[in-house]
């Protein structure tokens, strides 16, 4: 049986149609989970069409024994489940001025699932990984050429690394998303989940992985998806985007919103943060010359979203309102003013400004 694509609700936007980029209006988030059919879609390529029965999952490399799996063999093997959010490292991209390159994401480029698969370190060992060996490289079953940000090397499948650390710590093979089958959109039969990672990294329709003993240099680890960073001294140099920075976002009054002037006000939102756990969000209703600590309403779990929320008391006086949330984290780290050239147009965490207007009368 092949895959067809799901229908998609009305209440996703639809950054791109083809390939299908879509994003969750944020100001409808409520639960800590956010359905199968609400989670935001990031393509680069056309969804291929693949079937359960003819898809096989081949790991080769620097391996004692390389193996061929279908997807029974993976569903025969000791199941996981975990829970993590998901960020595309261009989420509020659009906040950037001036505008940059890439899809036009808002605030709805995230969201939070539950996962079910096999463990990749569990394939890994079954295979037998050799001395020397430095890299797992995920590659997926889309491709096609790009111009944007570089000019592809004629057609390409949509490929990343991950440190051998990495793939043998917390990395799902996942096959399921809150309970159901993957979707087409999704990653159908199956992909990688990289808790505590920007979503790039969750290559989608996996069909090959290999682990090589250089630092791998594809299209999407090199050319895109990365950012010039200083490190040990050195002039600036390009590394391959991984773990997601702390952040912070308002939900509700979305962006526009009309609020009644002198009223209290509850805002809501989410943060997140790809080390650790999220300790505290503030608020501020005025721009950030005041700040003040929200309520987190969820219990920290690593790699997952803590919803929050705070009172506000509006203005008196009717007029255009800028609201900031910023978070902290347990690695000791804040969301800081300003935004770092070097980043291109990802890992957008300063706290983003959100419009609202004070009305007199009812709002």
């Amino acid at each position: 049986m092949t895959m067809s694509s799901t229908p998609r609700p009305a209440a996703l936007i639809v950054r791109q149609a083809s390939p299908p980029n879509l994003e969750m209006p944020f100001h409808t988030l409520d639960e800590r989970i956010t359905s199968g059919a609400g989670h935001y879609v990031r393509s680069h390529f056309p969804a291929p069409e693949l079937n359960a029965q003819d898809w096989r999952l081949r790991l080769g490399g620097l391996v004692d024994s390389p193996l061929e799996l279908s997807l029974e063999d993976l569903k025969a093997m000791p199941p996981h489940t975990l829970t993590a959010t998901m960020e595309c490292a261009g989420n509020g991209r659009l906040y950037l001025s001036p505008r940059r390159p890439g899809v036009q994401w808002d605030l709805g480029a995230v969201g939070t699932a539950e996962w079910t698969g096999v463990r990749l370190s569990d394939v890994l060992e079954r295979a037998g990984v050799t001395p020397g060996a430095l890299e797992v490289v995920l590659e997926g079953a889309d491709c096609g050429t790009l111009t944007d940000p570089g000019r592809t090397p004629g057609e390409i499948h949509y490929a990343r690394s991950l440190p051998l650390s990495k793939a043998l710590d917390d990395v799902l093979l996942a096959y399921a998303m809150n309970g159901q089958p993957l979707t087409r959109d999704h990653g159908f039969p199956v992909r990688a989940v990289v808790p505590g990672w920007y979503g790039m990294a969750a290559v989608k329709w996996l069909t090959t992985l290999h682990v090589t003993g250089t630092p791998y240099q594809g299209f999407f680890q090199t050319v895109d998806y990365s950012f010039w960073a200083f490190r040990d001294g050195l002039s600036p140099q390009m590394v391959p985007i991984n773990a997601m920075l702390v952040k912070a976002q308002i939900a509700r009054p979305a962006p526009h919103d009309a609020v009644k002037a002198d009223s209290s006000c509850e805002v809501t939102g989410a943060a997140w943060t790809g080390n650790g756990n999220v300790t505290r969000v503030e608020f501020s209703g005025d721009g950030g010359q005041t700040w003040a600590d929200a309520e987190l309403l969820d219990a920290p779990q690593p790699g997952v979203w803590r919803r929050w929320r705070a009172l506000w008391q509006t203005p008196a006086q009717p007029g255009p309102v800028t609201l900031l949330a910023r978070a902290s984290d347990s690695a000791g780290r804040t969301q800081e003013d300003g935004y770092d050239a070097g980043r291109g147009g990802y890992m957008i965490n300063f706290p983003l400004p959100i419009t609202v207007h004070v009305q007199t009368g009812e709002a």
